[in-house]
């Protein structure tokens, strides 16, 4: 019999209400396998930041549960789970605060205890992953907007997450840095779990994608099936933008 690998992710009758009793989730059900790339699609208000919020522990579920690769996340976790679970901000200077690329890149790693040539090399294949190398002594501040969200994926990729949880990641972005994020994502070889607006995106980057609405996961399949469901759309207040048609397969 061929053992399954343990999914990336599992989401389990997740519930939370934020201390001022609004309630944000309803019981979210969600699994990711190991190696997909899943979108998280949704209205302003439906959940997505605080369930993005539960996958590292930043809040602790109301009720329910979230297992990463197995391990539940839970005080005594913590420190693990923070390092398999890889959170990218939509801002990437909320990420980048030391004097160059090396130090930032390398921020995480060290504070784990690693040293000396193994620290070099984490650094430095985290930097190639993003196609950033060349910039390993610039000072952040010092590179575009579009290169400063590659470097805040390298930092994360060099604690060699289970997960990859991108919030956002095409914002503000011209055309040239999009096509140049989606092409370094897409070459990763970790599980991706890619909150956003951007429909396109999805569609590019994510072969299945979840609806979060009301606090409720409300639809789940392949992305294409998803944008083609105009009345899906419109009941979650989603829109491609446009123009913008669905490429046939």
């Amino acid at each position: 019999m061929t053992s399954h690998p343990v999914p990336s992710l599992e989401v389990g009758g997740l519930a939370y209400a934020y201390p001022d009793g609004t309630q944000a989730l309803f019981g979210v059900d969600l699994t990711i396998g190991r190696g997909e790339r899943v979108a998280l699609l949704g209205p302003n208000g439906a959940g997505k930041t605080t369930l993005v919020m539960h996958l590292n522990g930043i809040l602790t579920a109301g009720h329910g549960s979230v297992r990463v690769a197995g391990l539940d996340v839970r005080a005594d976790t913590m420190k693990e789970i923070r390092r398999r679970v890889g959170l990218v901000f939509q801002d990437p200077d909320d990420q980048l605060f030391m004097p160059t690329v090396r130090e930032d890149v390398a921020f995480g790693p060290a504070n784990l205890g690693m040293r000396g040539a193994e620290l070099d090399r984490r650094v430095s294949e985290a930097l190639d992953r993003v196609g950033m190398l060349d910039a390993i002594d610039r000072p952040p501040h010092h590179l575009s907007f579009g290169q400063r969200r590659r470097v805040a994926v390298a930092t994360v990729l060099a604690m060699e997450p289970e997960i990859l949880v991108l919030d956002e990641p095409s914002s503000n972005l011209d055309p040239a840095a999009r096509r140049e994020l989606a092409e370094v994502l897409r070459n990763l070889d970790v599980t991706v779990l890619m909150v956003t607006h951007d429909l396109p995106y999805a569609l590019e980057l994510c072969e299945r994608s979840l609806i979060l609405s009301g606090g409720v996961i409300a639809a789940d399949g392949p992305t294409r099936a998803l944008l083609t469901d105009a009345d899906l759309l419109a009941a979650h207040r989603l829109e491609l933008p446009y123009g913008f048609a669905v490429p046939a397969l």
